[in-house]
């Protein structure tokens, strides 16, 4: 059932020399979806940060799924807990100790400690085993690690759209491996189906690749949705049933808000038992839920020996360094901070996301009801001047170069209907949020004046964008120039370039 890199990686025989033909074979920018809208946006933002004094006419992150809200917790506990660091006069004792080199299977009170808090992020419903962990360079490792371990290249993963635009970078960049869209609906909330995953698998089968896995991301990025006890069983059942790998990505475990509620694999597989656990893995980090993606601890638990063994030996190329394991260790082992952190981080994600929502609920925007992660899945489908994603890659750079705000384009993201959009709302202040919210009021009043004044009745309508829309943000200059005249403070991409 693993791959071949899997099946000789014991007796170390597998050559690079297959990816290495697979790498001369393929554009990178393919392989990797780097030519996406998504990644744009993070460059116009590069360009141009916003800063409410330095720069405040620049573009506001809206793309970047992090939380940022509970930075003064996680100083408050360093400060007071000196100790856990070896570079401090209280921890240098331990210096000796933890610099010297660690086994690749990680401090046994960083395992015990990761174990312990996976736990607690899923309500203590399960226990999970120290000695199934692995360590991994973040979540993107984990995935790497995961895909070397399951498949060869050319096989393919099912993944239901839409998914995070880095999943085409983080599992097929170096692997070879396809992923192979399963397609979901707004209609049902973009809901999982075994019809469409009978779907996607016949047509992986038609076009002669062999599928080794299904890859979910339960709480979803993009839609922020969870998936309820009836459909993680049917996945199970389905991969179950089809002798193929779950992988479930679960790195949004403690970030449901409301009355959603998070259902991870481990517990189903409790109520499965006749569940081939072999085929079920789960990649988690502490980037989302702790909010340290700088500190890149990702793990892998599978519930397959084998695959523990390979990604094990794997893993001394990503390892997380062994002074971060045992800071790590010392937080999540203040069970009273872990507990504290969870409580108000909950709390403060909870008044961000209800700050977003009436924003765009006052100003006529949909978006998918849903509660979990860091962003919403705004629907601006009536804005598109025809229902293609020609015309959603149009609106997103009048969103990008006038209205200045980097948001996801779904498109990037795989959606299979164009005009919905991810915007990530932990990853600034309250003054920052209030100004992006700002900036789309000015955006949508702008759009409802110039279709109010419009002097033209039997002409073509066209959408109010169309037109040389004119912005004027109250803290910042007017952006008069053209979307993409020489003046532009954001260079457009000539990948986003319009076609004449």
């Amino acid at each position: 059932m693993l791959g071949t890199f899997a099946e000789t990686c014991d007796n170390v025989t597998y050559s690079r020399s297959k990816i290495g033909i697979y790498y001369r074979e393929s554009s990178p920018a393919t392989v990797t979806g780097e030519n996406l809208a998504y990644f744009d946006g993070w460059k116009a933002y590069e360009e141009n940060p916003f800063h409410p004094i330095d720069r405040p006419d620049g573009v506001i992150q809206m793309g970047l799924a992090e939380n940022q809200l509970c930075g003064d917790l996680m100083r408050k506990w360093v400060l007071e807990h000196q100790e856990a660091s070896i570079c401090t006069e209280e921890g240098v004792n331990k210096f000796s100790d933890i610099a010297i080199f660690q086994d690749y299977h990680g401090l046994p009170e960083f395992r015990q400690a990761v174990a312990k808090f996976m736990e607690k992020t899923r309500n203590n419903k399960f226990k999970f085993d120290p000695d199934q962990i692995v360590m991994s360079g973040g979540a993107t490792g984990a995935h790497e690690t995961v895909s070397f371990c399951l498949a060869n290249p050319g096989d393919g993963f099912l993944v239901p759209t839409p998914y995070y635009p880095g999943l085409d970078r983080d599992l097929r960049w170096r692997t070879g491996v396809n992923l192979l869209p399963v397609t979901c609906h707004s209609s049902n909330g973009f809901k999982n189906t075994v019809a469409a995953l009978e779907a996607a698998y016949e047509n992986a089968h038609e076009a002669n690749i062999l599928v080794k896995g299904l890859l979910i991301t339960n709480p979803s990025n993009p839609l922020s949705t969870v998936l309820d006890r009836d459909c993680l069983k049917s996945l199970i059942n389905f991969t179950n049933d089809k002798g193929i790998h779950l992988i479930a990505d679960e790195i949004y475990a403690a970030t449901t808000l409301g009355q959603s509620e998070f259902i991870s694999v481990a517990e189903m597989i409790e109520e499965i038992p006749e569940c081939n656990r072999d085929l079920i893995h789960i990649v988690y980090s502490l980037s989302k839920d702790m909010g340290l993606p700088g500190l890149r601890v990702g793990i892998i638990y599978s519930y397959n020996n084998q695959v523990v063994n390979i990604a094990r030996k794997m893993s001394s190329f990503g390892l997380v360094s062994s002074q971060t394991q045992h800071l790590i260790a010392n937080m999540l082992s203040d069970e009273d901070f872990v507990d504290q952190f969870l409580s108000e981080r909950k709390l403060r994600l909870a008044a961000r996301h209800a700050e977003l929502r009436t924003g765009l609920d006052g100003l006529g925007i949909g978006w998918l009801k849903a509660g979990a992660g860091f962003f919403i899945w705004m629907d601006l489908r009536n804005l598109l001047k025809t229902a293609t994603f020609d015309s959603e890659t149009e609106l997103w750079r009048v969103i990008i170069q006038k209205v200045k705000l980097n948001v996801s384009p779904g498109g990037s993201c795989h959606c299979h209907e164009p005009g919905w959009f991810r915007v990530c709302f932990a990853n600034m202040d309250h003054q920052t949020m209030e100004t992006a919210l700002e900036r789309i009021k000015i955006f949508t009043s702008q759009l409802e004046e110039e279709s109010l004044n419009r002097t033209k009745p039997m002409a073509k309508k066209k959408k109010c964008w169309q037109s040389s829309l004119r912005l004027s943000f109250k803290d910042t200059r007017r952006f008069e120039d053209g979307f993409f005249s020489p003046q532009s403070p954001v260079s457009p991409s000539p990948l986003l370039r319009a076609h004449t």
